[in-house]
């Protein structure tokens, strides 16, 4: 009789392949998305007296979507040092499972708790939102929420995220957030960043900080309308390429989320909340927010990199764990 392994490995080939066939053919195009055939899962409903009930005044922004796959069960048995929470898109399967397989596994330190979640909105195209059911059902490891997955709504699924910890993960140390396509030296990011061992820190936020304003080219990818943000600086902010805090600042940023104007730049929005906190986010060189030439000492050094490919990540992450015992 196969193995369970084989069993999800045949079956994780199978669904990977047919969204291979089904990416490659050509299709009519329809903006009639109404009646999405996406299977649900049922979840639980929210205590209403649970940590996020204390919010009375009426919400600018009261992000209220429901969830259309969650798991929320990943801590109950016991509270993770860390949380990491991944943005993704439907098509990024290839960049997932990489992740699972590399520096996103969570079995890698024993000694330490790891969560690790793929975020995702709701695609446009119902048979990704179907494929991505099959995945999670498969791996555990994918919340969606119900809004429409897109570049302009990166910030909605960042609040998600900060949501999901507020609510189902309160005991929780640090949280990373980060994208699929950034390759993350996790042994530098929890011994030598975070440190298990010492007390944990509290209103805590670092990455690649950024000291910019808005660009008013409506040409460029971060072009800023004026009557969306009047200011000539924006507030510091960690590069959304990947930056850590601690999982207090999760349920600080999401209830001052409800009452700040959304901007769509996800990393810039974020800094204008931790500005109303008064959190000041600390500059670290580990964070790169651009792609490096891989050398092992030269990565050993870093906590993230970025635009690392599924195959690229595969070869780093290889050739680091089996050159351990070699020194810089």
């Amino acid at each position: 009789m196969p193995s369970k392994v084989s069993c999800l490995y045949l079956l994780t080939v199978v669904c990977w392949a047919s969204a291979l066939w089904y990416l490659s053919v050509s299709r009519p195009s329809s903006s009639y998305v109404s009646q999405m055939a996406f299977p649900v899962r049922k979840t639980p409903k929210e205590n209403k007296n649970a940590t996020l009930s204390n919010i009375r005044t009426r919400s600018l922004n009261p992000h209220d979507f429901g969830y259309l796959i969650n798991e929320d069960k990943k801590c109950e048995t016991e509270a993770p040092f860390l949380v990491i929470l991944i943005s993704t898109t439907h098509k990024e399967f290839d960049a997932r499972q990489a992740i699972r397989e590399t520096w996103g596994d969570e079995s890698t330190f024993p000694e330490v708790r790891v969560v690790a979640l793929f975020l995702l909105g709701r695609s446009m195209d119902a048979v990704l939102n179907q494929m991505v059911e099959q995945e999670s059902q498969i791996f555990h490891d994918v919340v969606v929420e119900d809004f429409i997955d897109s570049y302009h709504n990166l910030t909605l699924k960042t609040l998600m995220g900060m949501r999901w910890v507020a609510t189902y993960c309160t005991k929780a140390q640090y949280v990373l957030k980060t994208d699929s396509d950034i390759f993350v030296n996790m042994e530098n990011l929890i011994y030598n960043l975070l440190k298990p061992t010492t007390k944990p820190r509290r209103r805590y936020f670092t990455g690649y900080v950024i000291n910019g304003g808005p660009i008013r080219d409506i040409r460029s990818k971060w072009y800023m309308p004026r009557d969306l943000y009047p200011d000539s600086k924006y507030p510091p902010f960690c590069s959304g390429t990947g930056y850590v805090f601690s999982a207090d600042v999760a349920e600080l940023i999401y209830k001052i989320s409800l009452h700040t104007r959304l901007l769509h730049l996800e990393d810039v929005y974020v800094g204008v909340c931790l500005r109303k906190l008064g959190i000041h986010p600390f500059q670290n060189s580990g964070f790169n927010h651009w792609k490096m030439a891989y050398s092992l000492c030269r990565y050993r050094r870093v906590v993230t990199v970025h635009q690392i490919s599924p195959e690229e990540m595969h070869r780093i992450w290889n050739d680091m764990t089996s050159k351990k015992h070699l020194k810089c």
